[in-house]
């Protein structure tokens, strides 16, 4: 009787410590996750915009965290041995990158020109064959989205050991659903600040001179 006790306690001490490995790697992929996602970027900015007009915001979320989940379980996997193995890829990116957030970036400075063809409580009207592949390329066309989901998270998840970095992951992708959730649909509150057209086109420079200023930090290096 008394080894079957010890053979329980054992068990259940076992138990124990898995859950809180799996919670404490769950926790660090979290906090990981939203320390690189929530910073002012191209990606960040389309999604509140988008969220800000109410317009298309499911798909855009979706697609942003969808991208996120697959970036992250590449680099869980060891992708990111690939990608610092083959530097070429990163350029190619990288240029790619810089000729989209140049063309974005510009379009938005153009278009804040002309108050008149924005609605007083949204901006400029964009397909979701527009959005979509706007907000697509915007998340692929990024080289810091491979350097920083999967290199970085990938490096930082493998130190948890198996299956830990996959509770890492865990983490990691619930902190992207939650931000582009709240970024998207949160964006709503508000909505009664922005309803003149002159905030929209404060917002069309800021957003045009946020991707100038990343296309021009990517050709910096």
């Amino acid at each position: 009787m008394l080894m079957n006790h010890a053979e329980h306690s054992l068990g259940f001490t076992l138990r124990h410590r898995y859950v809180e490995r799996v919670l404490d790697s769950a926790a660090a992929g979290l906090l990981t996750g939203l320390t690189l996602i929530i910073a002012i970027g191209a990606q960040n900015a389309f999604v509140l915009r988008q969220g800000l007009a109410r317009e298309h915001v499911l798909p855009v979320v979706v697609i942003c965290a969808v991208s996120d989940l697959v970036l992250i379980l590449a680099g869980v996997a060891g992708i990111g041995t690939v990608i610092r193995q083959a530097g070429w890829v990163i350029d190619v990116v990288r240029a790619l990158g810089i000729a989209f957030l140049i063309w974005y970036g510009v379009s938005s400075l153009l278009k804040a020109r002309h108050s008149s063809t924005l609605a007083a409580a949204a901006p400029e009207p964009m397909s979701l064959r527009s959005a979509v592949l706007r907000v697509t390329a915007l998340t692929w066309l990024n080289p810091h989205v491979y350097l920083d989901t999967v290199l970085l998270v990938g490096s930082i998840a493998n130190t948890h050991g198996h299956p830990g970095r996959w509770w890492f992951a865990v983490g990691a992708s619930v902190a992207s659903v939650l931000w582009f959730s709240g970024l998207g649909f949160g964006a709503r509150i508000f909505s009664p600040l922005l309803s003149r057209p002159r905030a929209w086109q404060v917002l069309d420079v800021l957003i045009g001179l946020t991707m100038l200023g990343i296309a021009l930090m990517l050709a910096l290096g």
